[in-house]
């Protein structure tokens, strides 16, 4: 059974976080039951919107999603509103892209370097790390990973292509270690960060694979 619906959602309290427009989802913040969710919404975009693009991009966050769920620090309990709008438990914490003075501690690169390779192991890579506006500092200091809309299941995709977006999630990591601690960041990480770097020029994929999206800073519970 869903934990509520469009009715019980339309009564709740709400905190819009970010109204992306046209072709993305209406994100807020609400408190149901004691409980706060991150609600994707796209029931207030044009008709066609919400039929295809709407409905293609809630699919394949809820698909990923309800596969890393019980990962600490990810999104929880995803699961469908409706036809246009989905729901996870919402990850308190500070987007690292609203944190460009830092420090960050090695402790926590390392926690969430790990992160990032669980989500890895259950197929799923993220394709959005770089900016840091998905990767949060949680209030109680540890790592967490937000909006996998263009996240992709790498398990029927060759080794060698896996590994190379997996690669690429991760030199969003190291692109922020080597700014914030890069006396630990070690001679594999920064090889590996500049070979990213390198293949970046070409990678095409993110375009077809996800849609750039406007942000706002995200607040902290």
């Amino acid at each position: 059974m869903k934990p509520f619906d469009r009715a019980t959602l339309a009564a709740a309290e709400r905190h819009l976080l970010r109204d992306g427009r046209f072709a993305n989802a209406r994100v807020e913040r609400v408190r149901i039951g004691g409980a706060d969710w991150t609600v994707k919404d796209f029931a207030p975009r044009a008709f066609v919107v919400r039929h295809t693009v709407g409905r293609f991009l809630l699919g394949r966050e809820l698909r990923a999603l309800r596969r890393l769920d019980g990962i600490a620090g990810v999104p929880a309990q995803a699961f469908r509103v409706d036809a246009a709008a989905m729901a996870a438990r919402f990850v308190p914490g500070r987007a690292l892209a609203d944190t460009p003075d830092g420090p960050f501690s090695t402790d926590f690169l390392l926690a969430l370097e790990t992160l990032l390779r669980q989500v890895h192991a259950r197929g799923i890579v993220h394709l959005d790390t770089r900016g840091g506006g998905n990767l949060l500092v949680g209030p109680d200091g540890a790592p967490g990973i937000i909006d996998f809309q263009a996240a992709l299941s790498t398990r029927w995709l060759p080794r060698a292509l896996r590994g190379w977006l997996e690669g690429m999630d991760l030199s969003g990591v190291y692109k922020k270690w080597r700014r914030w601690q890069p006396d630990t960041l070690g001679a594999e990480r920064l090889a590996r960060l500049e070979r990213q770097n390198r293949w970046r020029r070409w990678w095409l994929l993110r375009g077809y694979f996800g849609l750039r999206k406007t942000r706002k800073p995200r607040e902290t519970q």
